[in-house]
């Protein structure tokens, strides 16, 4: 291993904080899926070395994202992590169909991480013969837990969501090059393989469907964005995407799709028209009314420092680029957003961050295909907030902003949670990407840049940066404490803080997108 790059050191620390993240559970949960975790989390580490130095050698199959590791350690450990904590909450309050539901989320998540494996031991020349004896034995383990946890049908359900990833996979990685790394890949693509496997099967089976109305609009969302972008990206190899005809049957198709398609599907679910559904929903009561007003008051402040920030580019350089610290300002917005909204009413927050998503998705369709009217001002307007992350054809950073401020409150096992409430660190659950990207990320970021002096080693990241990324966060607990009366966290202080530092440290050493990382594995650690 040490001969292989000058400074190994950050993937190794990175490796090690994952680990204890993983041991933290394992301790908790002791069962046969934990053990599992551990094995999985062995092979990972082995395979994540090969992945990295396909990406080196320029060997992989795709083409992905550059200045970041394979990242495949953290990535592989998400969803079987989630659907532990989430099988022991559930398990807790005697749901029984949602304690099966987190054992389908567990063993999905490490069949998908093997799957990825098997490509990289696939591809590598000379074969690695250690590390696929290691990838062996893990997959045996796992195997073995599968036949014994689950049914015929879950099995089946799992298979279906590898056989969607391995399709999806295929198309998302060619279509969009650079824009991933393998373990980004793992997540994002293994998510809406789940959730558009999750839709079918609940299509299917509409007698079945129960549950919040709210639940519906993600998973729709979701898989009418991805419909709408295979089908423009497939459609826009043929035709120029820049003549106003090609805009028109953009904005055509778009409205069908909608209207025709996907309102449809929703009403089915929620059993009244969406657009009825909404308007009662937000005219709920006059709380809702004005934070939609506090809202859109927000969304006009973000539109003009972009605005403002165009203006001083053509006033000055044409090479200006946006600072860290500018950039930083939009994590302001985004917690402005969120706070009210997690302390007074979390459905609306929910339904209005799907909205954004969507919205979100559509306008980078826009920029990306050069849709007329806005599409050519839109690259304009956003290139001055590129980072080195965003390598790829695709502008994700504002996206991925949204996803992890966002997923804690999808995420939330609501039917869990006796009177939608956890006791303990379990409260601060839904804060968890408040926490970690609002607060820690943007206060690592602005003091690492402006006052950072001892950097960790090998990477660009400063200790001081770390130490007050983790004060903040502590201070910010306190602080909901004091505003949100339904937290209650009986003396789980110090797992909280070391929850909390945890997460920074894996912060400070990822190279993976941590907008979309961290909120996860805080997530975690607070659901134990």
């Amino acid at each position: 291993f040490g001969s292989e790059s000058s400074s190994p050191s950050p993937v190794y620390v990175e490796s090690v904080v994952v680990l204890a993240v993983v041991l933290c559970v394992h301790m908790a949960i002791w069962n046969q899926h934990s053990w599992c975790s551990i094995a999985l989390f062995i092979q990972a580490f082995y395979v994540q070395h090969k992945w990295d130095r396909l990406l080196k050698s320029g060997a992989a199959v795709f083409q992905f994202r550059l200045s970041a590791n394979s990242g495949i350690v953290p990535a592989s450990m998400v969803m079987p992590l989630m659907g532990l904590v989430l099988r022991e909450k559930c398990s807790a309050s005697g749901n029984v169909y949602f304690e099966r539901f987190s054992m389908v989320i567990t063993i999905t998540g490490m069949m998908l991480a093997l799957f990825l494996s098997l490509i990289a031991l696939g591809v590598t020349r000379p074969v690695p013969t250690n590390t696929c004896i290691i990838a062996g034995l893990a997959g045996s383990a796992i195997l073995y837990t599968t036949k014994q946890t689950l049914t015929v049908s879950e099995v089946i359900e799992v298979l279906e969501v590898l056989l969607i990833f391995v399709y999806l996979c295929l198309i998302v990685l060619y279509l969009l090059p650079r824009c991933f790394t393998p373990g980004e890949a793992l997540l994002i693509v293994g998510g809406i393989s789940f959730i558009l496997n999750q839709l079918i099967k609940r299509s299917l089976n509409l007698a079945e469907v129960k549950g919040d109305p709210v639940n519906y609009f993600l998973p729709v969302v979701v898989v009418g964005s991805l419909l709408l972008g295979v089908f423009f990206a497939l459609l826009f190899c043929f035709m120029e995407s820049e003549t106003w005809v090609s805009s028109l049957f953009f904005h055509m198709m778009t409205a069908v799709l909608v209207l025709g398609i996907l309102m449809p599907w929703l009403s089915l679910f929620i059993g009244r028209h969406p657009i009825m559904w909404l308007l009662d929903f937000v005219t709920l009561n006059d709380r809702r009314l004005c934070l939609l007003g506090y809202w859109v008051f927000l969304a006009i402040v973000a539109t003009c420092v972009v605005l403002h920030q165009n203006y001083q580019r053509q006033s000055g350089s044409k090479k200006h680029q946006a600072s860290t610290i500018v950039r930083k300002y939009f994590h302001l917005i985004v917690v402005a957003t969120y706070v009210p909204g997690l302390i007074y009413d979390r459905q609306l927050l929910h339904v209005a961050s799907v909205g954004c998503l969507a919205v979100f998705l559509l306008l980078e369709y826009v920029r990306y295909f050069r849709i007329l009217p806005f599409g050519q001002l839109l690259r304009q307007l956003l290139t001055l907030f590129l980072d080195e992350r965003d390598s790829g054809p695709l502008i994700l950073t504002h996206i991925y902003l949204l996803m992890g401020m966002s997923l804690p409150i999808w995420l939330f096992p609501g039917p869990c949670a006796p009177k939608g409430i956890l006791s303990g660190a379990g409260g601060l659950v839904p804060y968890a990407g408040v926490l970690a990207v609002g607060v820690g990320d943007t206060v690592a970021s602005v003091f690492g840049s402006t006052m950072g002096e001892i950097r960790w080693p090998g990477t660009r990241k400063t200790l001081e940066g770390t130490a007050t990324s983790v004060f903040a966060q502590i201070i910010a607990v306190a602080m909901f404490l004091i505003f949100d009366g339904s937290i209650n966290l009986n003396s789980t202080y110090s797992w909280i803080v070391g929850s909390i530092t945890l997460v920074a440290l894996l912060e400070a050493y990822t190279s993976q997108i941590d907008n979309l990382l961290l909120p996860l594995y805080l997530f975690i650690m607070l659901l134990l």
